[in-house]
């Protein structure tokens, strides 16, 4: 590990991941070295995972499985693509992907905020629990399957099944959704529901991006409850 300017380069080309990993997590927040920066992931799973403290990480390169996995205050920054799972089960903080991310991104998420400037892939957002994501290209089919709360942004186009057997999440889509999912329907956009998405937008660095030309959609609140009529399609 090298220092400059009271910040801490790690190396995964020279340290193993656990070294890496618990360098990251005994950062306080209030220590000398606040900002740390990871070079040579070379794809590594479980980068920057369980992180719980005010400190700032940036890793250039690509990332493996489940990188900043059960994020708490951190502010997690990848130069690159991410694999599945990115900011699973996230309880605050941010994680702010330059890349693409592959399926499941953000993933259980019950707070904090994940940004992906490319593409996400399927069911990204699913079981969301209270996490916000903003998408600045597409996701995938299946995103927000069974989210609960939270909100979801897309500023390009959805796939298939979107918000399938949704709860109370909030999901703004600007472009096409090719379908919908189970119990997925498009609502009315409030003035609560505007003040959110600019809100989000404008942390997401998406300040250009008008608010009427976003579509909510949220649950019908038909499979809340057992009716016996359907019985077939249980």
């Amino acid at each position: 590990m090298g220092r400059v300017d009271n910040r801490a380069t790690l190396d995964l080309a020279q340290d193993d991941l656990r070294t890496v990993n618990t360098s990251l997590q005994s950062a306080n927040g209030t220590g000398e070295t606040n900002y740390f920066r990871v070079v040579n992931p070379r794809g590594a799973h479980a980068v920057a995972c369980g992180l719980d403290a005010p400190v700032d990480v940036e890793i250039v390169g690509h990332v493996g499985y489940f990188c900043a996995g059960m994020n708490k205050d951190a502010r997690i920054v990848v130069e690159g693509n991410v694999g599945t799972g990115v900011a699973e089960n996230m309880m605050s903080g941010t994680v702010h992907v330059k890349g693409d991310a592959s399926q499941s991104a953000g993933a259980t998420a019950h707070g904090g905020l994940l940004v992906v400037e490319g593409n996400a892939s399927a069911r990204c957002g699913i079981s969301l629990k209270g996490g916000e994501i903003v998408v600045k290209g597409n996701v995938g089919h299946m995103s927000m399957f069974m989210a609960q709360s939270g909100a979801l942004v897309v500023l390009g186009d959805a796939g298939d099944a979107l918000g399938d057997s949704l709860y109370e999440a909030r999901i703004y889509v600007r472009g096409k959704v090719s379908s919908l999912g189970a119990d997925c329907i498009e609502k009315e956009m409030r003035d609560e529901h505007r003040e959110e998405l600019r809100r989000l937008l404008d942390v997401a660095g998406c300040e250009d991006a008008d608010v009427a030309d976003f579509t909510r959609y949220g649950s019908a609140r038909e499979l809340y409850n057992f009716k016996v009529d359907n019985m077939a399609s249980y």
